[in-house]
């Protein structure tokens, strides 16, 4: 992993995949109704690979996150568990197949424990996954005949613009970081570069999770 900082951006490369964060002040409408923090972050050291000297005899299965309890941890752009949900979340544009990039989206149950709402439930299926999925088959579209061989370059997450949703905002009883305007970058066989927004992200135990993908809705 390598990362370069100037002039407040921040470029984290990962394997073949490229994530950018940089540091402009969020416009005052998306932050006006809640309160902001910063935090500092440690550097990452990351370390050397070993290769093992046989197969390991056992696998272990990561609980749901949504299960678990909320914590303060505020997200990161360069996490892996993200950088996987990105290439998912592409898979699923690519192969118009939402049910590839669930795993990118806010958890069930993490969102049962925030949202201080009638029926959270339905309205995390019929709204929030409703209008996912149906963001998901539009992209997929907007590629186009260049689907199938359209490669993902990059994911841009400002994260320094993100901040603390406090209880008693966005009908929350529970709090989250949440980010607005991140963007996936893509080129197409034919050459051509573009990129999609990923509206809006909140974080769940210090990972950012996809809440709306195209608009807010």
């Amino acid at each position: 992993m390598a990362g370069v900082a100037a002039a407040g951006l921040a470029v984290v490369t990962v394997g073949a995949l490229v994530l950018t964060t940089r540091g402009d002040d969020e416009p005052a409408s998306t932050i006006a109704a809640v309160a902001t923090t910063v935090a500092t972050v440690p550097p990452t050291t990351v370390p050397a690979t070993v290769a093992p000297t046989e197969a390991p005899t056992t696998t272990t299965t990561e609980p749901d996150p949504g299960s678990l309890p909320l914590t303060e941890d505020r997200p990161s752009a360069s996490s892996p568990a993200f950088q996987e949900h990105m290439r998912a979340l592409w898979q699923a544009i690519v192969a118009d197949d939402p049910a590839v990039a669930m795993p990118a989206f806010f958890p069930l149950g993490a969102y049962l424990q925030v949202k201080d709402i009638a029926n959270p439930e339905s309205d995390y299926r019929s709204r929030l996954i409703a209008a996912y999925e149906e963001d998901i088959h539009a992209l997929h579209d907007e590629l186009g005949a260049q689907a199938s061989g359209a490669t993902l370059e990059g994911v841009d997450v400002p994260d320094a613009q993100a901040v603390w949703v406090p209880p008693g905002a966005e009908y929350n009883k529970g709090s989250y970081w949440r980010v607005y305007g991140t963007t996936l970058r893509y080129t197409t066989p034919d050459g051509r570069s573009g990129a999609f927004p990923i509206a809006s992200l909140i974080s769940w135990r210090g990972e950012w999770y996809v809440v709306h993908l195209s608009s807010i809705r």
